[in-house]
């Protein structure tokens, strides 16, 4: 019985604007096993959050569309899925935390209705029993469930994505997207929701995708990398393989700009230039602009997937030249 739960396939998702045509997403491609965890990582802009709204299903329409490629959770393509199939999906098999706590919750209801809500509507139960459950969740993620009759303003902000993680987890769906859970938290409540998501996750055996910018989050709680750059993943393996084996200049700058306590420098290298604007990319490689190691023919030339280890895939014309033939 195959161990897959997610198979993404050459994901395209464009905005069409009075002004152009936005390229968010350009053919992404991941998989993610039952039970694991893969870290998506790259700057503002890249594209993380587009591929989190489609793995959904929510791209706003208009001015959002996906024009391509295949979502499969465990083996049915949710592209194809209708209305209702969507709305008794979400929720119930596949949970999203998102990026702002303070605008995640309804501040006209109190917690507890909230997440009651979820669960009176997936799991069919009685008022009084979707309340009971609710309150558990609550006490699961370290709140009181005093605290239920209270409201989102009450709340500080490291609270309130407990609550967001309470109601995600409300249905113990199979898969979970957090969408930079920990960034509006300052660095100690970073580390408790850190630490409360990775307990849920071994307690639930739920499958995740954790979108960050932060290398050092992902190394927490991910099995596996992948990183973004301008629509498309250039980069991808697990922890020991990106860490160890940087390859594409890309990661190679992301590393590069961070702080080290292991080695003296005694001034970072950060990546120059701009992310480029997703409605007028580079030609050839999107990242040559900014590439150090840009060879002329990364101006014309799209580089594909290149497999140069078991499961260590990356997209550059500098490792095809190297391992003969990529992979689209």
């Amino acid at each position: 019985m195959s161990n897959k739960l997610l198979s993404v396939r050459d994901l395209t998702i464009h905005y069409i604007t009075d002004d152009g045509v936005v390229k968010a997403v350009n053919g992404v491609s991941f998989d993610i096993d039952k039970g694991e965890t893969l870290g998506l990582v790259g700057e503002t802009g890249a594209g993380k959050t587009t591929t989190a709204l489609g793995l959904m299903s929510l791209v706003p329409d208009p001015p959002g569309k996906v024009v391509g490629g295949e979502i499969l959770f465990n083996g049915k393509n949710m592209l194809k899925a209708s209305k209702h199939e969507l709305r008794a999906f979400r929720g119930k098999e596949m949970s999203m935390i998102f990026q702002d706590p303070m605008t995640a919750l309804n501040p006209i209801l109190t917690v507890g209705e909230q997440i009651a809500e979820v669960i009176q509507l997936h799991d069919k139960l009685s008022k009084a029993e979707a309340y009971k459950k609710a309150a558990e969740m609550l006490r699961l993620v370290g709140i009181p469930d005093e605290r239920m009759t209270e409201y989102p303003h009450q709340f500080s902000g490291g609270m309130k994505q407990r609550v967001v993680i309470a109601i995600a987890l409300a249905c113990n769906p199979q898969f979970l997207i957090a969408d930079e859970p920990t960034t509006a938290l300052d660095v100690t409540i970073q580390a408790q929701v850190l630490d409360l998501m990775a307990g849920l996750r071994k307690k639930f055996g739920t499958a995740m995708l954790m979108i960050t910018h932060d290398l050092g989050v992902v190394t927490e709680i991910c099995d596996k990398v992948a990183i973004m750059y301008a629509g498309q993943i250039v980069e991808s393996g697990d922890l020991e393989s990106i860490y160890e084996r940087t390859c594409h200049p890309y990661t190679k700058g992301l590393f590069g700009s961070l702080p080290s306590l292991s080695k003296k420098i005694h001034r970072l290298s950060p990546i120059p230039g701009l992310m480029p604007d997703p409605s007028n990319l580079p030609t050839g490689c999107p990242f040559h602009p900014r590439c150090p190691n840009a060879m002329e023919a990364c101006k014309s030339r799209a580089p594909v997937n290149t497999e140069i280890e078991p499961g260590h895939f990356v997209r550059c014309l500098l490792y095809e030249s190297k391992t003969g033939e990529g992979e689209k």
